[in-house]
């Protein structure tokens, strides 16, 4: 079976061709305009030996006649299927753009069907957006032109491109209208901001912000029609190759959707943050806010921008949140019965869109000037740099120019923060090593040098924390033993290798990532506080035997900072701590001033104390001590 396909290196498309290609009879050719032939070579790499069966046409949907008369020629009744997926997805599109791709761009794709002959069938992928922005009810899938307001550039385009569908069309069509598109909900897998996807910077602030027994107060809003990615390509897939369904629309979306703050407190449980106290409905905003916008939009320059860097969206997206209308996908259900596909739930699949945001979408770091002067061309060791804040850190430091090794155990991680790294245009090596062995420090330590040469900074970050008394350690030594392998003796491990380097170039800097506890001397932490200021003892002497060589040591005392390690310690989701950004901030503030600590002003506060009234300090941590119960062993 023979199918032609538009925007197939798009979003979607690529996860349409994942179904198509599962078709062992399928040959798909895929629409590449000019210059973008490189969209197509990524394409091939992503199908392996299955890309064999996709060939690349050149043409553009913006140019009469979409492919070269060769091409049509060659291809005109060997086409089974059409699908036209090409089309500018933005919130905050003008209308000259919208009106050549969405709309004359979907004319020339029905000449070409039309023209093509035999018995093709087009597939046109529409959007909710058709019911227009004031719409108050249900709009069911039979319902077209409903009389329905379009003002905004992307609603009137996609009903207009729809239209174009409906009465130019000579051959058979199916409609499909998908809700907010959002990641595959396997893996998580999106390529841009959009959507919901406005929001998550916000959430993420909050979630490191407020303490998650803080109760907040949420708009209702209306229902967002969420729908994954991979759920629109299977049903795509599923219902193209239905019989007696021609001339049909079908919604694809999570039915029923949740509403606003439905999804807001199910993205901040993704993100471990507070919990949603109450929902105001404020549905009958919609309208005026969307006026109020839209007025402001038409006599304030660059308003939208404006509202965007403000409010984390564009208007059209924050009205949209209040929409009064319901959308109704009975006949893409009741098309879609026995096959085994459904949309699931967002609360089934948040998890895996909050992660991959986290990793890939996130990744604009802001970095100083001084930064850039300081560290860029420098080779920068970064233990742990896997997760948490390791991989702030790595990001920073690359960010500002530097060439940063990462270390750590798992190496499909440092795979994944090395690809992160490089996305945002920086350079990253990776070295797995398992920091608890030491002759695997060694080895680690040599071939960095053999490669890069020199360090020029090294970050002790790698470390582990172990929560319990000593009271119930009597017979758990090795907890005490591996905190301290890990923690001591896989960081001096690593100095050790690479000082000699840094003495022969007669400069160099160490930074050991210690913890407030050091400070404070917090019941319950006794192995790691140890470790960690063994580590410190450690850095203090040796800065005395290579001051001289132009070698600083600093040691950092990091608060609680909201990373893997401190997962497992329920109690943490409750109390106040810093991002792995703020965390890595104070990190690079020590690489760029070196000073000897570095520790916030409760940590100093804490230091001092304890040195006063070491008595008193110890009266009050017991209080705290006794005032929770002793948790399990973990």
């Amino acid at each position: 079976m023979n199918y032609f396909v538009t925007g197939a290196t798009g979003f979607i498309g690529k996860f349409l061709l994942e179904r198509l290609l599962q078709r062992p009879d399928a040959e798909i050719y895929v629409l590449v305009r000019p210059g973008s032939e490189a969209k197509f070579v990524s394409l091939c790499q992503r199908f392996a030996e299955a890309a064999s069966r996709l060939h690349l046409v050149s043409g553009d949907i913006t140019q009469a006649g979409l492919v070269s008369a060769e091409d049509k020629a060659r291809l005109a009744g060997h086409i089974d299927h059409l699908f036209h997926l090409a089309a500018v997805y933005d919130m905050a599109m003008d209308d000259a753009t919208a009106d050549l791709v969405n709309n004359e761009g979907t004319r020339n794709v029905v000449e070409f069907a039309n023209a093509l002959g035999g018995q093709v069938r087009l597939h046109h992928v529409s959007s909710i957006a058709v019911a227009g922005e004031d719409f108050v009810g249900t709009f069911t899938e039979s319902m077209f032109d409903q009389g329905q307001p379009i003002r905004h550039p992307y609603y009137r385009t996609k009903f207009e491109s729809e239209k174009i569908v409906r009465e130019e069309a000579r051959v058979p069509y199916r409609v499909y209208r998908p809700g907010a598109v959002v990641g595959d909900s396997r893996t998580g897998e999106m390529d841009k901001i959009d959507g919901p996807y406005y929001f998550f910077k916000t959430i993420q602030k909050l979630s490191f912000t407020l303490p998650k027994w803080l109760p907040l107060i949420a708009i209702k809003g209306g229902r967002v029609t969420l729908v994954p990615v991979d759920y629109v390509a299977a049903a795509m897939d599923h219902i193209a190759h239905q019989p007696d369904l021609d001339g049909k629309a079908f919604f694809l979306i999570q039915s029923p959707a949740p509403t606003m703050g439905e999804m807001l407190q199910t993205l901040l449980q993704a993100a471990h943050g507070p919990e949603l106290a109450a929902n105001l409905n404020l549905q009958t905003l919609h309208k005026p806010v969307r006026q109020i916008t839209g007025r402001l939009s038409q006599i304030v320059p660059h308003f939208d921008n404006l509202f965007e860097r403000i409010v984390g969206a564009p208007p059209a997206a924050v009205t949209a949140a209040f929409t009064q209308t319901r959308y109704d996908d009975s006949q893409a259900r009741a098309a879609l019965a026995g096959s085994g596909i459904h949309c699931p739930d967002l609360r089934d699949y948040a998890d895996k869109l909050w992660q991959y945001w986290s990793l890939y979408l996130d990744i604009h770091t802001k970095v100083s000037n001084r930064a850039k002067r300081n560290l860029n061309g420098k080779v920068v060791v970064v233990t742990g740099a896997s997760s948490g804040i390791g991989f702030q850190v790595a990001k920073k430091v690359a960010a500002a120019g530097a060439r940063v090794v990462l270390v750590a155990r798992q190496q499909d991680k440092l795979a994944q923060a090395q690809q992160v790294i490089q996305l945002m245009g920086g350079e990253a090596y990776v070295y797995p090593c398992d920091l608890n062995d030491m002759d695997a420090i060694d080895q680690c330590a040599q071939q960095i040098l053999a490669d890069l040469g020199h360090v020029d900074v090294l970050v002790n970050n790698a470390g582990r924390s172990i929560r319990r008394a000593v009271v119930d350690s009597y017979d758990r030594f090795h907890d005490f033993e591996r905190t301290m392998q890990l923690n001591y003796f896989g960081a001096v491990r690593m100095t050790l290798n690479l000082l000699p380097s840094m003495a022969h170039q007669k400069s160099g800097h160490i930074i050991n990532i210690s913890s407030i506890g050091v400070l404070t001397n917090a019941a319950r932490f006794s192995a790691y506080v140890a470790s960690k200021a063994a580590l410190d003892a450690f850095g203090r002497c040796l800065a005395a035997e290579v001051k001289h060589r132009h070698i600083e040591i600093t040691s950092v005392y990091m608060p609680l900072v909201r990373t893997p390690m401190i997962a497992p310690t329920k109690v943490y989701d409750y109390a106040p701590a810093w991002s792995p950004q703020q965390a890595a901030n104070m990190v690079m503030d020590a690489m760029l001033n070196k000073p000897k600590s570095a520790a916030t002003g409760f940590g100093q506060a804490a230091k001092w104390s304890y040195a006063l009234w070491p008595k008193l300090n110890d009266r009050m941590n017991n209080q705290a001590f006794r005032a929770f119960a002793e948790p399990k062993a973990h």
